[in-house]
Order: C-alpha cells, then structure tokens, then sequence
C-alpha cells in the first residue's frame, strides 16, 4: 500500500490511540503500548511504516527535544553533588558488569569480539526511558532521580568514548594522534563555546525574545537543534548537544518557561520513537534468539541493579535511595542497539547480533517498566531483605524540595503591597510574573521570582504551586484566573486562593469555581487585603468567613441592579 508521510503518521497515531487506551484500561505502562504499536505496524504485521527515514528523524528530534528539556532543569551545583557518587557507581558497574556478560557469551559459544562488543552494549541504560519515566513522576529533582542522571551522563561519556574505540579497532589506520587531538579539541572548542554563549551571550538574547511567548518558544527550540546539530557535525552525538545545549542556558529566568512550552513537542515526538524502536522487530528475529536474549536481559535487570544497590550501599547511601536508583537502570538502552548496529557495518560481529541486542532491549524495556511503575510497591515488599544493602551508619546528604507556602502572581498591580506584608509576617514567598522587564526588576531587587505563563500547568507544576498555602493573585484577567483556580483546586482543596475581578459577574463565577476571596477594585483593595491577611496569617476558615460577608455584598448588589 502505497501512502504519504502524513496517511502512514494518521494511522499510527490512530493504532497508537487505540493500543494506549487498552494499556491504561489494563494498567500498564504507556511505553509498552508505544513499542507494542511499532510492533503492530511494523513489518511482521500491518507494514504500515514505509518512509523510514521520516521516522527515524522524528525519533531523533523526540530525544533531542527531551535531553535538552533535561539540560534547562540541571545547573552546576546539581552536577557537582552527585558528580563524585555517579562516577564511582558508573566506573564500578563497567568492569565488573563487563566482565560478567563477557564470561557469558564466551560460554554461549560467541567470539572473544562479539562478547566484547555485548559486554559494553549492555552496560548502557537508556537515558531516553529513564529520563521520561523520571520527568512524568515529577521525581527528577529528588536523590535517587539526581544519581541515576548522573550515572546516565557518564555513561554517555563512555559512550561517547566506546564509538571512538570501535572505530579504532576497525579502521586502525584511519585513527592517528593528529586525529585523536583534532576530537579533542573540537570538544574543548564546542565546551568554550557554550561557557561563553551561556554566561554572556544568551542572557541578552532570551531577555530579547522572552517579550513574547511565541518568540520565546522558538529561540529555545533554535537553540536546542542548533547546538546539537554542531555537536553532531563536529562527531558527537547530537544527543549529548542537546543535554549541554540546555545546561549553557540553564541560569536564565526563563529557563522553567521554555522547558515548559517544550514539553508537548517533546511528548508527541516521543511517542514516536518508541514506535519506530518496537518496528523494528520481526517474528524471525525474535525466535532466533529467544534463549539467549532472556538470559542476557536476566544479568540486566537483575545483576546491574544489584551493583548499583551494593556499590552506592557502600557510599553510605539509605537502602531507599540505592533502591529506586537500581530499578530505573534496569534496561538496555536505545543506544546499545546503535552501537551493536555500528558494530556490525564495520564486520567487527554479525548483522544477526542487531536482532539480539534490539530483542534484549524489547525484553529489559519491558520489565523495568513495570519495575519503575510498582517501585514504591516493591520496596515495601523487599524492605526486610533490602536492610543487607544498607550500612549501620548512613550519611545521605538531605536534598530539600523548594517549596513556597505563598505564590505571587503578578507584580505590577498591587504586588509590592502583598510582598511587603508577607516580609512583615516573615513568610517564604515567590512572584510568578511573564513581563520580562518586571522580571529583570524583580532580580535586581533580590526578589524571589520565576518567569512564566499562570496557566501553563507544566509550569505550576514546576514551581510546586500545589504545595502553596496561598496564591495571590492581582492578574484581572477572568480567564487567566479561572485556570489558575481550576488547577488549584484539583490538585490543593486546601489552598487559600485571593484573586481580583473587574465587576459583580466576574466575581460571582470565581467565587463559584472555589476562590476564597476575590477583591473588587470598589470594594477593597490590596492594601486592606494585605491587612487581612497580616492579621489573619495563611488562616484558611478566616478568609472563608471574610469571603462570606463578601458574597452577601454581591448577592445584594446583583439583587439591586
């Protein structure tokens, strides 16, 4: 069946809407539904995907777009707090994890080359799946999120190292000193160049199109494909420019905004690439090499997290943390099929190994999933024997959440009024604003802020407004109001919400969606507001009691028009 791009991405999306509710009605993993569909539409079955150039570049803009998501939420002071574990995790799991796969294959009958090439495929875990599982949890800024990235980007770095090493021992002569020092200092080049682009160049720049969000949203994913396309013409994979791409601009204010603008993109491209993983199987290819595909995945999701469980146990981390970091490395990454892959157009090992690496893969996918997906359930189930893994003496540093009992949002119309009162009560407050030149004001006062859109909820949920015990707002737009009230109370019943309305009707439906006050500029304004509440603190059944008297005053005034 002959078809465009566009019919053949209409059909797999269809299958993939279908495939994706049966796996929520039977709940199980998304992901699975994905790569389930890839096999749906692949050539074993439907063979609906023709132009697989067009996909397999969605894929690749899919995990662009989330390692650079990923850069925005990092900054140095991530980076060198679980710099030191990562790494000693990382360089203890390679030789031992190494030698194990290789002493395996070896006993399987395969050559000392081909057990070399799976001894490193399998040590890789996907920061793709990792990263999306961790992001959709909202976990990446908790520990065990921190670490498990931070064993991630070292083992990109191996990665990074393993191509250039496979590329030696196929073409010995194509690798000198003169070109071994050009890779390197095309990696010093691009690290200077981001450094620089990052402290003194960007900041300008993103103020200039933070104006608008359209304008913002298009510099930030310019900015990420660009960065990465350097990265990959320079012999890098774009995967790892995207990641540096996001961490060079990682300290502008707008940095939350665009991650949280990028975020549907990311998800539709996504999806995609897991389609095109699961399209790549065949029935052929999966019973040949059935046996020996369980028994390599058996030493990835069992004796890789075991590894990570002793060696970060040894690190004097709780059994909790070492826990949850285990099961999220529990799987062959996409980027072991690349290399095996790799491997096999340079004649190192046999085309056949692609099947077995990709199968590995299917199967490792499979089951961390659910492992991820149930890992609070498992640790209750395993936490008695999981004690072994944990020493007597613990020295896990605390990583707190911030958290912000009071949100602003919006400055300029009666702000400094609220923030005044909330210094006076001696409370930790944050101001959400979009106006760029209210945000530089905002930093130059020393004034805790964040750049955004109040009703993006990837933003709030960045920001943790659920968390807050009031939210302010001085915004007189209705519908901005309503959705930051819609989401306040669907995710926070207990959130004091003070907002402003421009006449009776207006305040008559918010007082309907839940607001607990809403401030009429002829009735009262921010000055007796932050009177209230500075006499009142966060009081919820307070402010529920002030609102009553408001709402007889409306029915009143509605009575009498």
């Amino acid at each position: 069946m002959d078809s465009t791009i566009f019919t053949q991405l209409s059909y797999v999306i269809a299958i993939v809407v279908i495939v994706s509710v049966i796996m929520r009605w039977l709940r199980q993993p998304l992901i699975m539904g994905y790569i389930i569909t890839g096999v749906i539409v692949g050539p074993s079955f439907l063979h609906i995907v023709r132009n697989q150039n067009a996909f397999d570049s969605f894929s690749s803009i899919g995990i662009t777009l989330l390692l650079f998501i990923i850069g925005l939420g990092l900054n140095t002071s991530v980076i060198r707090s679980v710099g030191r574990v990562s790494f000693i995790t990382s360089m203890s799991i390679l030789p031992i994890l190494g030698l194990t796969v290789y002493g395996i294959s070896s006993w399987l009958g395969f050559t000392p080359a081909s057990s070399a090439v799976l001894a490193v495929a399998l040590f890789f875990s996907s920061t793709i799946i990792v990263l999306k599982i961790l992001s959709d949890k909202k976990e990446m800024s908790r520990l065990y999120g921190q670490i498990t990235l931070g064993i991630l980007l070292i083992e990109d770095v191996v990665a990074t190292i393993a191509v250039v090493l496979l590329t030696m021992i196929a073409n010995p002569s194509e690798m000198t000193l003169s070109s071994i020092g050009i890779i390197l200092l095309k990696a010093v080049g691009l690290g200077v160049g981001l450094t620089v682009a990052g402290a003194f160049v960007m900041p300008r720049l993103s103020k200039f199109f933070a104006k608008t969000q359209e304008l913002l949203f298009l510099f930030a994913i310019g900015w990420g494909l660009i960065v990465a396309t350097a990265f990959d013409l320079a012999g890098f994979s774009h995967e790892v420019g995207a990641l540096f791409a996001g961490v060079s601009i990682a300290g502008v204010p707008y940095a939350i905004e665009m991650a949280a603008k990028l975020k549907p993109l990311r998800d539709f491209f996504i999806v995609i690439f897991f389609v095109t993983l699961g399209e790549s199987f065949t029935l052929e290819s999966i019973m040949k090499n059935l046996v020996v595909a369980h028994l390599l995945a058996l030493v990835v999701v069992v004796g890789k997290p075991l590894l990570v469980l002793t060696i970060l146990g040894i690190q004097r981390y709780t059994k909790l943390t070492s826990f949850k970091a285990a099961v999220h490395l529990s799987q062959v990454s996409e980027f072991s099929i690349i290399f095996v892959t790799l491997a096999a157009t340079k004649n190192v090992v046999d085309k056949d190994f692609v099947s077995l690496i990709t199968l590995v893969a299917f199967i490792t996918i499979g089951i961390s999933s659910y492992l991820t997906k149930h890992a609070d359930g498992l640790y209750r189930l395993l936490e008695r024997p999981l004690r072994h893994f944990e020493r007597a003496s613990v020295s896990e540093p605390r990583k707190r959440q911030v958290l912000y009992p009071v949100i602003l949002v919006g400055y300029h119309k009666g702000g400094h009024e609220f923030l005044k009162t909330f210094r006076d009560m001696r409370q930790r407050y944050l101001v959400v604003d979009y106006d760029p030149e209210i945000i530089d004001s905002l930093e130059e006062q020393g004034i805790r802020h964040a750049y955004g859109d109040a009703t993006d909820e990837e933003f709030l949920d960045d920001i943790n407004a659920d968390h807050a015990q009031l939210i302010v707002s001085t915004m007189t737009d209705l519908m901005t109001n309503r959705a930051l009230l819609l989401y306040i109370r669907r995710h926070n019943q207990k959130t004091s919400f003070i907002c402003h309305a421009n006449n009776y009707t207006e305040a008559a439906e918010l007082y309907e969606h839940g607001a607990s006050y809403v401030s009429l500029p002829h009735y009262i304004g921010s000055e007796r507001v932050s009177s209230f509440i500075k006499r009142h603190g966060l009081d919820h059944n307070a402010l529920a009691s002030y609102r009553d008297k408001h709402l007889i005053t409306i029915g009143r005034q509605a009575i009498g028009s």
